[in-house]
């Protein structure tokens, strides 16, 4: 690797909660009825929170354990950790070590019980650089790490680029990888291949790895490279993975914890231009797939995701792709664009995550879309509908610009649950790299419109004026949220406070509001819920 004594790395790397308002009225004596769910999109309401300075930290990985949310786990290159235990507002940062060596490549990893998992590339002072994947557990949050185990050493072979996932069914362990036979070498007898193992012990101890791709790549570390693996865990216990190489980006599953495989890879997409390319400002980039599954039991469980960036569309105009299967990877949907600019310009190193309790998409990158030169965004997307459309959301403060001489690092990463997305990037300013995430409430405001109230549905003789009738509010809460709803003049005075600062659960909720009380005279009034900070607003037209 050109900056660190010759390895190249190159895996990239809200439930938001949702709320959803409406108003049904009941018998009322109305003209119209009139929804205004203006598209608010993609809200944020928090600030980017910088975990690191120090060691010129890169490729981050960030991991929150879904049982304690506000505990988080990241890691940078080469041998950085750092503890958040206040959901990312402060971190504090550490070293890693190990008799194996910690030499870059960090991926986070958590089971159900809590334990979390850091894996990275060696360095051992027994041994040989990159001979090997180590996987090193804390019980306690980061407080302490065991010496690790490892898995992969085949003599003079190198070990590259790991990705790991965990079957939260029963805490199975999975790690995919490039083995090169010599690493850099242009000898066309020398291969790169895709390797797979597992652990049924927490990590104590690793099976026999496994060849699952049968075409191989050669050991350049480009486009021809087989590289990118990164598995997933379907909703009956398969196991996914794609990876870039020679034919594209290719896919391989097993029904059985890993111990069979189809013979065959299955060509998913190619990639227009290849994996590796190049980038202004950057020494190195590239497009390498992310795979994910949906395992939230909603209306998109078990569609397998891939992300991955190309040039397709020229090589001043990268975009992140999205392709989706719902055959277990039989079949492929056509790719769709995940940034939604018209700038013709760049977007690149995406990782994705899916909230398991929602199924919504999470998706973050580096953005180029509001400049002409190598000013750098970071930008968040999602989708609420499995693919089919896709909001975005500048999340950097302000943008970055990139010295190629400086070594960058080959990925981003992210994390959600029950509507936390801690999304991590790196950041270079003036030459000096830094690590940051976005600690922010996410809310996708579902667009309802209802123009006309056909009058004679309604006895209206029974209400004889709006002030007597009683209308219901409805939203839907995809999170613990804390809720204020109140009825507005169109000065924005509060009339009447419906609920203040009540907190709730995950639900539909169904609110009754009786206007007699209120006296309210013909006219418009504004009903306005907030939701953790977000607020969304609907008009209702009312006449005598």
């Amino acid at each position: 690797m050109r900056a660190f004594h010759c390895y190249r790395s190159r895996i990239k790397g809200l439930q938001i909660p949702i709320f959803q308002l409406k108003l049904i009225p009941s018998a009322m004596r109305l003209l119209n009825l009139f929804i205004l769910c203006t598209v608010l999109g993609l809200h944020l309401h928090a600030q980017n929170v910088m975990i690191t300075n120090i060691d010129s930290p890169n490729e981050p990985s960030i991991m929150m354990d879904p049982k304690h949310p506000n505990v988080l786990v990241a890691g940078a290159n080469l041998n950085g950790y750092y503890l958040s235990s206040d959901t990312g507002t402060s971190w504090s940062h550490h070293v890693l070590s190990s008799t194996y060596g910690v030499w870059g490549d960090p991926c986070i990893s958590v089971d159900t019980a809590s334990n979390f998992y850091f894996f990275h590339l060696s360095n051992p002072s027994a041994g040989s650089w990159i001979d090997r994947i180590v996987c090193q557990k804390t019980s306690n949050n980061g407080a302490t790490w065991n010496n690790g185990s490892f898995v992969g050493l085949n003599n003079s072979k190198k070990q590259d680029k790991q990705w790991s996932c965990i079957d939260r069914t029963n805490n199975i362990m999975y790690l995919t990888w490039t083995q090169f036979d010599h690493y850099n070498s242009s000898f066309p007898l020398d291969s790169s291949i895709i390797l797979f193992s597992k652990s049924l012990d927490a990590g104590l101890t690793w099976s026999t790895p496994k060849r699952i791709s049968k075409q191989a790549g050669d050991c350049l570390d480009s486009d021809n490279t087989v590289e990118g693996a990164v598995p997933a865990v379907g909703p009956n216990g398969e196991v996914y993975v794609s990876w870039a190489g020679p034919n594209g980006i290719v896919f391989n599953r097993s029904l059985d914890q890993g111990e069979t495989w189809l013979e065959e890879e299955i060509f998913v997409t190619d990639m227009p231009g290849g994996w590796n390319f190049s980038i202004s400002g950057f020494e190195r980039v590239n497009g390498l797939p992310v795979t994910t599954c949906d395992l939230s039991g909603g209306t998109n469980n078990g569609t397998i995701y891939i992300n991955w960036s190309d040039q397709r569309n020229g090589s001043n105009d990268t975009d992140v792709w999205l392709v989706s299967s719902n055959d277990g990877g039989d079949t492929w949907s056509a790719p769709v664009r995940v940034n939604t600019d018209n700038s013709n310009r760049n977007q690149f190193f995406t990782w994705m995550t899916i909230d398991q309790t929602s199924g919504n998409l999470f998706f973050v990158f580096y953005d180029r879309r509001d400049y002409t030169g190598d000013s750098t965004d970071v930008y968040l997307a999602v989708s609420s509908d499995g693919g089919a459309s896709f909001l975005n959301q500048r999340i950097s403060e302000t943008p970055f610009r990139p010295i190629s001489t400086v070594f960058f690092g080959d990925y981003t990463n992210i994390t959600a649950h029950n509507g936390i997305v801690r999304p991590i990037w790196t950041r270079q300013h003036n030459g000096q790299l830094s690590i940051w995430t976005h600690k922010t409430n996410y809310f996708s405001i579902i667009t309802n419109t209802q123009t006309h109230v056909n009058t004679e549905k309604f006895d209206f003789e029974n209400y004889p004026n709006p002030s007597s009738e009683t209308v219901f509010v409805s939203f839907k809460l995809r999170g613990l949220s804390t809720i204020d709803l109140d009825i507005l003049d169109l000065n924005g005075n509060v009339v009447k406070s419906i609920l203040t600062k009540e907190q709730r659960n995950y639900g539909k909720y169904v609110e009754r509001i009786d206007l007699k009380p209120y006296h309210l005279a013909a006219g418009t009034y504004l009903l306005r819920l907030n939701s953790n900070g977000i607020t969304k607003t609907s008009r209702q037209i009312v006449l005598e």
